[in-house]
């Protein structure tokens, strides 16, 4: 797993403002290989529908995944015909590749992806990306499997999708329903900061990006839809089906070992921002809670366990004694990685310390319980030992979780936040049409502005008048298809394609709609 820093904590979700801009609002990536015969009337229809329904600019992005055939001279030609089409080549496969490549160089606020074949039907889409733009959600995926989508399909591939699907769920807890969909959306600001973090190029990249996205705590938006099975896929269904379970395995053991930094995609609690000014928040209680108990559940097993056994050589303080400082010195460890999540060796030891610390206490109430007990009677039962001992346990353990929570494993995020670097955009940059990034830390900043502050988007731009001539490409040569290797967008190293679009009129509708536009 890719274990790279990103940009830092996102920022609360902002509705994006409409407005009038050159940026196109949404980009809609269609990765092919091999698709001479369906990509155009695939292109031509989406086209015209988004033309049609979508009220704000928007970019069709045709991925090609080193093609062998005519695809990339079909790709050039829509390109050159349609204002809103741009291609581009990549010299490697895998569909993952593709849409980071092309998603990590967008400029759109929204960035979306589709299959060729458009299976899934069109009128899903507004609804996919409104989550997006009103800030509402960080994804947003269709899904063939919610009650109220229409599918038709074999029983074969609707077999496979529910299996997987339940892989999914047992395996990584997965609580999306349909993963393998190929119909998603996400805020650039969101894949700026996840893209990073995915290692699989193929068809596992959808399930990877949506497993790390949800343990993250950012929202997922599911889109029920109508969808009909292409019986003409080049889909390899065992093969797919290997590398995804070898996906699964991966990220399974990466997500148990704590290798990826998913705290830095975590969002500011609320949105709105009165919330944001909010200190001392509660974060995660409720699975702490759980992993807390589960912890203590199994200590206390293992606790009265050597308690029988020191007490079988030993007095009843010597035996509490000895298996409350075993017991809690498993019990601190158990807790440190399980319940709060702290991994590695780093502050192991001062961890252990205070759990010590946290020990004496339990020690001090479940011994004076013991000399209470031997006060009341000369002689008492085992049994009754046990039963005390429990009872002080209890309150011990209620005791445990508050220290634990407040003094030994605190969320110190606040702590981390001066040396976060978050992304911001740089509207000096020589290409205004260029998306450009740059990194600064918290106290670079302005010491009123929060982290989570930085500048709003852009205004969204209107869907372009069909009637009113259309900007030139910057920096674009209508000639030839745009070619660059699977890196040069991360490294920013190609040129920019940026279209400038003009403002929709507001009476600007389909002549082909014969309601009333009133």
């Amino acid at each position: 797993m890719r274990t790279d820093s990103s940009p830092g904590n996102l920022p609360a979700r902002e509705h994006l403002p409409a407005g009038s801009a050159g940026t196109p609002v949404l980009d809609v990536v269609i990765p092919v290989y091999n698709e001479e015969k369906d990509l155009q009337p695939c292109v031509v229809r989406l086209h015209e529908h988004l033309k049609r329904t979508f009220p704000y600019a928007f970019r069709i992005t045709v991925a090609d995944n080193a093609s062998t055939d005519t695809t990339p001279q079909v790709a050039a030609r829509l390109e050159s015909e349609i204002p809103e089409v741009r291609s581009f080549r990549l010299e490697q496969k895998g569909r993952g590749r593709a849409l980071r490549t092309v998603w990590s160089a967008s400029d759109a606020p929204i960035l979306a992806y589709m299959d060729v074949d458009l299976s899934t039907d069109l009128n899903a889409l507004l609804p996919l990306v409104a989550p997006l733009i009103s800030g509402h959600s960080d994804l947003a995926i269709g899904s063939r499997l919610a009650r109220s989508s229409r599918v038709v399909r074999g029983a074969k591939r609707e077999f496979i999708s529910r299996t997987y699907n339940l892989i999914l769920r047992g395996s990584l807890q997965a609580r999306f329903s349909d993963a393998q969909c190929g119909f998603k959306a996400i805020r650039r600001d969101v894949a700026q900061v996840l893209l990073p973090l995915i290692e699989d190029t193929g068809w596992f990249f959808d399930t990877e990006m949506l497993v790390l996205a949800e343990r993250a705590g950012l929202r997922i938006h599911e889109v029920p839809v109508d969808w009909v099975d292409d019986p003409n896929s080049t889909v390899h269904i065992v093969k797919t089906a290997t590398d995804d379970l070898k996906g699964v395995w991966r990220v399974g053991r990466a997500l148990a070992t704590g290798s990826l930094p998913l705290d830095r995609l975590a969002r500011p609690f609320g949105d709105d921002p009165r919330d944001r000014d909010l200190t001392d928040v509660p974060k995660g209680l409720a699975r702490q809670l759980v992993g807390f108990c589960v912890v203590g559940v199994l200590s206390t097993l293992f606790y009265l366990l050597l308690y029988s056994g020191f007490r079988s050589f030993s007095g009843s303080q010597i035996a509490n004694a000895l298996a409350l400082l075993v017991s809690a010195v498993a019990n601190t460890a158990a807790n440190r990685r399980l319940t709060f999540g702290v991994r590695g060796r780093g502050s192991a030891v001062r961890h252990q310390a205070q759990g010590l610390v946290v020990f004496g206490i339990g020690l001090a109430l479940t011994s004076g319980s013991l000399a209470a007990l031997n006060a009341a009677t000369s002689s008492p039962a085992h049994s009754t030992e046990l039963a005390v001992l429990i009872a002080a346990n209890l309150a011990a353990t209620v005791l445990r979780f508050l220290l634990f929570r407040a003094w030994v494993f605190p969320d110190r995020r606040d702590e981390t936040e001066a040396s976060t670097v978050v992304a911001s955009h740089n509207p000096s940059s020589n290409n205004p049409s260029s998306p450009t990034y740059g990194t600064t830390t918290a106290h670079q900043q302005h010491p009123q502005q929060r982290p989570h502050q930085q500048h709003p988007h852009t205004p969204l731009p209107q869907r372009p008048n069909a009637t009113a001539p259309q900007a030139p490409y910057t920096n674009y040569d209508h000639s030839q298809t745009n070619e660059f290797r699977a890196g040069e967008a991360a490294d920013r190293t190609w040129g920019d394609a940026t279209m400038q679009l003009q403002a929709v009129r507001p009476h600007d509708h389909d002549p082909r709609d014969t309601r009333d536009a009133r």
